[in-house]
């Protein structure tokens, strides 16, 4: 059986996620804290603006790992924690507690999962848009 390698996230591409997300929120005029994770859940880059409220940070590295454990955008999962959803009974016992609020996108090569963005300091569906702007730069 042969597996095929596949270029893992590097610190390169997460400069260019941040950067591509900044740019993105500043045109809009919104102030954000961005978190890039690779595959592993380790931190790559990260930026918060002295701007952006303290607790985006956080957030934005939650985001980050929600959509790197899940392997799925944020914005997909808010139903699925509802009363009812796929997620509703989900332990919480992980290292990091998830945040299922849009913004926080995984990061594909070849159709495997090397990372996650997360985005915070706008309204949700601002930060998704950000975080999705930041992948698409890097495809």
């Amino acid at each position: 059986m042969s597996t095929t390698a596949v270029a893992p996230l590097t610190i390169e591409d997460a400069e260019l996620l941040v950067a591509t997300a900044r740019r993105a929120a500043e045109d809009a005029g919104v102030t954000v804290s961005v978190t890039v994770l690779d595959a592993g859940g380790h931190l790559l880059a990260f930026r918060r603006d002295d701007r952006a409220v303290l607790i985006s940070g956080e957030t934005s590295t939650r985001k980050a790992y929600t959509a790197l454990q899940l392997n799925a955008p944020t914005v997909d999962l808010v139903d699925a924690v509802q009363p009812g959803g796929l997620f509703h009974t989900l332990p919480t016992a992980l290292d990091r507690p998830l945040l299922f609020i849009a913004g926080g996108v995984p990061v594909h090569r070849d159709g495997r999962l090397i990372g996650a963005i997360g985005v915070g300091g706008g309204a949700p569906e601002q930060d998704h848009g950000f975080a999705a702007t930041a992948v698409q730069a890097l495809a």
